[in-house]
């Protein structure tokens, strides 16, 4: 693994996951033609009530789309993000022995990633979705949310960091 977090650490990666991630964001995932609220932005999680009301919000074919949509975007997405966040946090650590760090965005990335297969299977089981399901999908989605905010609080405090160096080395000369 440390061979793709130095790899994800370049600049060209760091500069084109990025760029990915916020396409992703900003672009792809508002552009999904669904009705609704995604179940994978509800950050404060979902009742079951609610999981198949937003279901049949959706309709048939939005969940169709959702479900394919979690399948394949959502899929390309946590490699996307897990390979910027990785190597940002790889390539400005502090001290040789915290590159460890650069493993929680791959944590997040495999939890988001079981959290699509709960979505997928809530939208394919329609209506027949039990509330234990949208319990164990809810319960992805919130951990999802609190992975998240640790490893973008530790990337952005390391290149933060690493920009504070660099501006007291500069001043140093």
């Amino acid at each position: 693994m440390r061979n793709y977090f130095a790899f994800a650490g370049r600049g060209g990666v760091l500069a084109a996951t990025f760029i990915g991630t916020l396409l992703f964001l900003f672009l792809v995932f508002p552009n999904i033609p669904i009705e609704g609220e995604l179940f994978d932005m509800k950050a404060g999680g979902y009742t079951h009530g609610e999981a198949l009301a937003q279901m049949e919000v959706y309709g048939a074919d939005g969940r169709v789309t959702y479900a394919w949509a979690s399948a394949v975007l959502d899929t390309l997405f946590p490699i996307t993000y897990v390979t910027f966040f990785a190597g940002l946090i790889y390539r400005f650590r502090l001290t040789e022995g915290t590159w460890v760090l650069a493993y929680i965005p791959v944590l997040a990335g495999a939890w988001d990633l079981l959290e699509n297969a709960q979505i997928i299977a809530m939208l394919l089981r329609y209506p027949e979705v039990g509330a234990a399901q949208v319990a164990w999908a809810s319960t992805f989605t919130i951990v999802k949310g609190y992975l998240g905010s640790v490893y973008q609080i530790l990337g952005a405090g390391l290149l933060l960091a690493a920009l504070v160096r660099g501006a007291i080395a500069r001043l140093r000369r």
